[in-house]
């Protein structure tokens, strides 16, 4: 026969381990982040890759750019790369505003990040529009093939990922399945990239 005593002391250790139980620690960097990170070392590697073939047909062709293709617009384009490192600047103010959970503020700078994509991105289809009616396109030089192929895979990254932080936006503010400052953070940081990306390319192909 069990004593009754033994019972409540056996109940009483029992819910000391229960709540005394440690709390799993928050790992420093969550999973998504280290996720992208990954990510954007491939992506990083990719553009690395096309910079290097560009770097190796435009050293073995004498004239660059070739007689009678178009000159790129260099200023126009300077302009517009401002307006894509804004659209950063503001990204990370927004990221700033969330963490201090001034969730409109940081809600209506992250739409102004977005807008000044938007912006970028319509300029260079314009760009292109002008640069094809000219005469410049895929198949008319090397130049012409290489500056598709490079700009047009920043711009295809630009518009994949604005579609993604666009959807973000919206659940802001969302009240079902909203997403928070941290979950927000992996698109930023891709955003970020594609961001710092840019000046590089337009260095190597608008003025070099």
């Amino acid at each position: 026969m069990t004593n009754p005593s033994s019972q409540s002391v056996l109940f009483a250790a029992s819910e000391v381990s229960l709540t005394n139980r440690p709390k799993r620690a928050k790992p420093p960097v969550s999973s998504g982040v280290i996720g992208m990170l990954i990510f954007m070392v491939t992506e990083a590697m990719f553009f690395a890759g096309l910079i290097s073939a560009y770097m190796v047909i435009r050293s073995g062709i004498e004239e660059w750019p070739p007689w009678g293709q178009p000159r790129l617009p260099v200023e126009t384009t300077a302009f517009n790369t401002l307006v894509l490192l804004l659209s950063g600047l503001t990204m990370g103010f927004s990221r700033n505003l969330l963490q201090k959970q001034k969730f409109q503020e940081g809600r209506r700078l992250l739409g102004i990040s977005l807008l000044l994509g938007t912006f970028f991105l319509v300029a260079q289809g314009y760009e292109w529009v002008q640069l094809l009616n000219f005469g410049m396109t895929v198949s008319s030089s090397v130049y012409g093939g290489l500056f598709y192929l490079i700009i047009g895979a920043h711009g295809f990254h630009v518009v994949g990922v604005l579609a993604v932080l666009i959807h973000a936006w919206n659940r802001l503010g969302a009240s079902n399945n909203p997403i928070t400052a941290e979950g927000l953070l992996p698109l930023q940081l891709l955003w970020y990239f594609v961001v710092c990306v840019w000046p590089v390319l337009y260095v190597l192909v608008y003025l070099t």
